[in-house]
């Protein structure tokens, strides 16, 4: 089993407040649930209305499934406009 985790840390420059930012982050994590059928939350920078970074999940019985998984939720985040990654850290554990 296999699991892989997904950090991600976001930039949201057009929040003027926590209830844009909730309303943004809200969008995309249950756009990436439904896409992906991943587990995925909003894991720090819970206070801060311009900055968000969110953990993804996902039990492969292949790294390279898991792996690939990760990198597509990355890349609909990427592109997806509303926030710019500032940083991302992707981790694989063999069980």
């Amino acid at each position: 089993m296999v699991v892989g985790v997904l950090k991600v840390t976001l930039s949201l420059e057009g929040c003027d407040s926590l209830k844009d930012k909730r309303r943004i982050v809200r969008s995309l994590v249950d756009r990436i649930r439904r896409e992906y059928h991943v587990a995925i939350a909003e894991v720090g920078d819970l206070d801060k209305h311009r900055r968000t970074t969110l953990g993804v999940a996902c039990v492969s019985n292949e790294p390279s499934h898991a792996n690939a998984l990760l990198d597509k939720v990355l890349d609909f985040v990427e592109t997806r406009g509303e926030a710019a990654v500032i940083a991302s850290e992707l981790e694989l554990e063999r069980y």
